[in-house]
């Protein structure tokens, strides 16, 4: 079979230029769209595809979600993905929340009896978002999270190397509790590392790494983040998505 593939890929007969013209011309096909017939196509392809994704995210990936809740608010949304749960702890959901896209959500129980994870209301997630809970993790309200943002309390090993040679869990002092205050808002690809605060009305912006507590009303940024500037009511909040 490699020796026919090879022979029409690279050979000059007749023969495999011929099945080469016929693949590229596969590939390069395409027919015209009329208006007439291609707009009310996609409408109705559109119509059926918002049908579907309301029935799946009402029917199915949000009563799937506020299973494993011990306690959610009025108007919890989810999007239309199954979130992935992991573990046994309290996930604890306020009101008007948005938890968009397939997010994680790791309970390390072998730290604490009930880990515990709080998202206060009015607050929202994108896609791809993780969390690993030991002791506690606690979102305020109106706390914003871009995509593919990582919070965690617990590290996944211990730091001593003999100790993680030998496969044994991180040391119960490293597992110390994550707090992001009300209206915070964390950037797409954000990471928070155990015993990190960040205060109200701060701002992580995307791809940073906060490694020590962030006082209220700034800006930070970097890996490791560092304080960039402080935050106004005026203050233009660009850039960091």
């Amino acid at each position: 079979m490699a020796g026919w593939y090879r022979f029409l890929a690279t050979s000059d007969h007749w023969i495999a230029r011929s099945a080469r013209a016929v693949r590229r011309s596969a590939l390069t096909f395409s027919v015209p769209a009329p208006r007439l017939i291609a707009v009310p196509l996609r409408s109705a392809m559109t119509g059926v595809r918002f049908v579907y994704y309301m029935l799946m995210r009402a029917f199915v990936c949000e009563p799937f979600f506020k299973s494993y809740c011990t306690s959610y608010g009025r108007n919890l949304r989810t999007g239309v993905f199954l979130h992935w749960v992991q573990g046994k702890g309290d996930l604890i959901v306020g009101d008007n929340v948005v938890i968009d896209g397939r997010c994680h959500f790791i309970f390390a129980s072998r730290y604490h009896e009930r880990p515990t994870l709080i998202i206060g209301s009015h607050s929202g997630m994108g896609y791809g978002c993780a969390f690993t809970v030991g002791k506690k993790i606690t979102l305020g309200n109106h706390v914003r999270l871009g995509a593919s943002v990582v919070i965690f309390d617990v590290p996944g090993h211990p730091a001593d190397p003999e100790a993680r040679k030998m496969g044994k869990e991180a040391d119960p002092e490293d597992v110390r509790p994550v707090t992001i205050e009300d209206n915070v808002w964390i950037g797409t690809n954000s990471t928070i590392y155990p015993g990190v605060t960040i205060g109200e009305n701060s701002i992580v912006s995307s791809g940073s790494v906060v490694m020590t507590s962030v006082p209220a009303n700034v800006l930070v940024a970097g890996n490791p983040a560092r304080q960039v500037r402080s935050i106004t009511k005026q203050a233009a909040l660009g850039g960091v998505s």
